[in-house]
């Protein structure tokens, strides 16, 4: 498949100034592709745009990823109402920092150049940059732009000379890229389209020079039409703490079915045979859920690593399966980071309505002696009937039990 063929099945692009994307194929060009760091972390619509990257690597061109140290600082004004707060430059320095490290991640062991804006911006005068950068730009095009003419229009918030300049700084990057790197083509997502456009006419005015802009669609999730990468605790975050490694895997795993074939092609590199013989099985059996469990593994060994992958794969079957595995340090640590936890001393473990009911298994004592004796509460990584004697025994090396009251609701007791 070539590379213009893959990003069309794939889904990846929106809008571009090629006339064919096949020219891509004949050709290699250098791109790059500029990432927000006004957040701590990346996240998953991010990634999205990352994988857009890795096929352009993939196929044989140039990367130059950008860290948005620079324009950070002054804040996308696009799709926004209003002025954004300003963030400190200790927090976007932080930030970037946390970039780099997450972009070396999805880039590891693929040929590609970390560049930060702030590089060529921070020692820029303001004279130089109204005379190299603002007079080869016009008002007019710049004032009808939808997010600024909304914001300048009646009932609009206003915009500030500081916002209204981030669409020039985002064109010098691309100026300065193609001077120093030769790059002449800009990735960007769909919402960008006209600050990459910035950076075309620039180029075109500046150095007599056309280049290009592909944008990528906007990811929806399937089953709500809104858009993706949202849990029921907020954004899907790269950084292992904000978005765990495990609640990470679990998200792609409860994914519906309804996009489970469109997030594949976007999310992980199957090609398309692997991706229709995985839908087949799917449909054919889909209680089984192989397509989610594919996919959630393919994302999330990508983002943190084959280890986090096998500990978590290991947490998800103790928890929701009962199956018996080797328990070591890590998948412990898990358990004990994801499930309620209360600390207890062996000799407090004699009442067991009382734990029940701390750990919320059981709405009161009366109702944990009924479980008890009806044999609704099991302990360990089988889910066997309580036997506190014995399973002391067995998680003493372990250092917790694991009790659970149906399928999903498991907590556990730490011993001190």
């Amino acid at each position: 498949m070539t590379l213009s063929e893959e990003l069309q099945w794939r889904g990846f692009v929106q809008d571009s100034t090629y006339s064919d994307l096949s020219q891509l194929d004949n050709q290699t060009v250098t791109f790059y592709h500029g990432f927000d760091a006004s957040a701590p972390s990346q996240t998953i619509g991010n990634l999205a745009a990352m994988m857009l990257d890795r096929a352009m690597i993939r196929h044989g061109h140039k990367a130059i990823i950008l860290a948005g140290g620079a324009t950070s600082l002054i804040g996308d004004p696009g799709g926004k109402d209003k002025e954004r707060p300003m963030q400190t430059v200790e927090t976007i320095t932080a930030n970037v920092e946390a970039a780099k490290v997450q972009l070396g991640k999805i880039f590891s062991g693929l040929d590609y150049t970390l560049v930060n804006n702030l590089d060529w911006t921070k020692d820029m005068t303001v004279l130089e940059f109204l005379r190299d950068i603002g007079k080869h730009y016009s008002m007019t095009p710049l004032v009808q732009r939808d997010y600024i003419a909304k914001r300048m229009g009646e009932g609009g918030e206003g915009i500030s000379y500081t916002e209204f300049s981030y669409t020039l700084l985002q064109g010098m990057d691309y100026l300065y890229l193609f001077d120093n790197y030769g790059c002449t083509l800009q990735l960007g997502g769909s919402d960008q389209w006209g600050n990459c456009l910035s950076g075309v006419d620039l180029i075109r005015r500046a150095r007599g020079s056309e280049v290009n802009v592909i944008t990528n669609k906007l990811v929806i999730n399937q089953a709500t039409g809104k858009k993706f990468g949202k849990s029921e605790e907020g954004a899907v975050w790269l950084d292992p703490n904000l978005t765990s490694p495990y609640k990470f895997y679990q998200f792609w795993l409860n994914l519906d079915d309804e996009g489970v074939e469109y997030y594949l092609k976007i999310y992980t590199e199957l090609d398309k045979e692997t991706i229709d013989q995985l839908m087949e099985q799917h449909r054919a059996e889909p209680h089984l859920r192989k397509a989610q469990k594919r996919l959630a593994e393919e994302v999330t060994r990508l983002v943190h690593g084959q280890d986090n992958l096998a500990t978590v794969q290991a947490v998800t079957g103790i928890i929701f399966a009962a199956t018996e595995t080797e328990v070591n340090e890590e998948i412990a640590n898990s358990l004990k980071t994801e499930l309620p936890v209360i600390l207890k001393n062996r000799n407090q473990l004699n009442d067991i309505p009382g734990l029940l009911t701390e750990l919320g298994l059981a709405s009161s004592k009366s109702e944990a002696r009924t479980f008890l004796d009806t044999g609704a509460i099991k302990a360990g990584l089988r889910a066997e009937k309580l036997n506190l004697d014995s399973d002391i025994a067995r998680f003493e090396q372990y250092g917790f039990i694991l009790l659970r009251r149906g399928r999903n609701n498991v907590a556990i007791v730490e011993l001190t």
